[in-house]
C-alpha cells in the first residue's frame, strides 16, 4: 500500500474520508458513557508500598477519548477534531437535559426503582456540567498542541507528540472537573478530591503511554488508508473557526 501524501488541512478542507466518520461516533459514545457511568464512583486500589489510593472509575476509559482524539487531530487535521469536540459537546448537553427530564418523571406506584435511580442520575447535570467545562478546555487545548507540534516536528516524534499534548489537555481537564463536580459533594471531603485529582492525572496521562504502541498503529493505518497525512498549516485554531 502506497505511503500517505503529506498535504496541509486545506487542501482537504471539504472532502471526503473513508473512516472519519466512524472514529467520531467511537469518539462520543466513550466521551458519553464514561462521563454517566465511570465519573461518578470513587473506587480504591491497594497498591504495594502505597496503600489505599482513590481514584475516580471512569479513568479506565475516559482516557481512550484523549487517544482518539490524537488519532483524530493528527490523521484528520485539527478542523476535523474541532467539528468531532463540538459534536461531543451537544451529545453531552442532551444527555444532561434527557437524565434531568427522565429523573422528574412521576414514577409508577409499582415501580421500586426511583431512589436508586436519583442517586445514580440525579448527580448527572452537575457532573456533566463540569465534564462540559472541562472536556470542552482539555480536548481543544489537547488537540491545538498536538497539531502545532506535529507542524513543529515535520510530523515526527509521534510519541512526544501524543504524550506532551495530554499532559496539557488532561492537566487542563483535571483541574476544571474536579472542584466543578465535586467540591462540597457529600463522600467527597477536599483530601480526597484533591488525592484523586491527582491520581486521575497520573494515571491519565500513564494511559496515554501505555497506549502508544496501539495509537502508533491505528494512526500509521488510517493514514495508509485515507492516502493523507494532514498537516496543519494555515488553519484557523480558534475553537469556533471555520477552517
Amino acid at each position: 500500500m502506497d505511503e500517505p501524501r503529506p498535504v496541509t488541512a486545506r487542501e482537504v478542507a471539504g472532502g471526503s474520508f473513508r473512516y472519519f466518520d466512524f472514529v467520531m461516533v467511537a469518539f462520543v459514545v466513550i466521551l458519553l458513557l464514561s462521563n454517566v457511568i465511570g465519573a461518578g464512583k470513587r473506587a480504591v486500589i491497594d497498591l504495594p508500598f502505597v496503600g489505599l489510593w482513590p481514584f475516580g472509575a471512569g479513568i479506565l476509559f475516559f482516557p481512550v477519548s484523549y487517544v482518539l482524539g490524537d488519532v483524530l487531530t493528527e490523521v484528520y487535521g485539527y478542523a476535523r477534531a474541532r467539528r468531532c469536540i463540538w459534536a461531543g459537546f451537544g451529545a453531552m448537553l442532551f444527555m444532561v437535559f434527557m437524565s434531568a427530564v427522565v429523573v422528574a418523571l412521576p414514577p409508577d406506584a409499582g415501580w421500586t426503582g426511583q431512589a436508586a435511580y436519583e442517586q445514580v442520575f440525579g448527580q448527572v447535570p452537575r457532573i456533566v456540567f463540569a465534564s462540559i467545562c472541562a472536556f470542552w478546555a482539555g480536548e481543544f487545548a489537547n488537540s491545538f498542541v498536538l497539531a502545532r507540534m506535529k507542524v513543529a516536528t515535520g510530523g515526527r516524534f509521534l510519541w512526544m507528540r501524543t504524550i506532551g499534548s495530554t499532559v496539557v489537555g488532561e492537566g487542563l481537564d483535571s483541574l476544571i472537573f474536579y472542584p466543578l463536580a465535586f467540591w462540597g459533594a457529600p463522600d467527597w471531603p477536599v483530601s480526597a478530591m484533591l488525592m484523586v485529582m491527582g491520581s486521575q492525572f497520573v494515571l491519565k496521562v500513564g494511559w496515554e503511554v501505555l497506549l502508544t504502541p496501539v495509537t502508533y498503529g491505528v494512526v500509521g493505518w488510517l493514514k495508509r488508508r485515507e492516502g493523507v497525512d494532514v498537516f496543519d498549516r494555515g488553519t484557523d485554531f480558534s475553537p469556533f473557526g471555520g477552517g
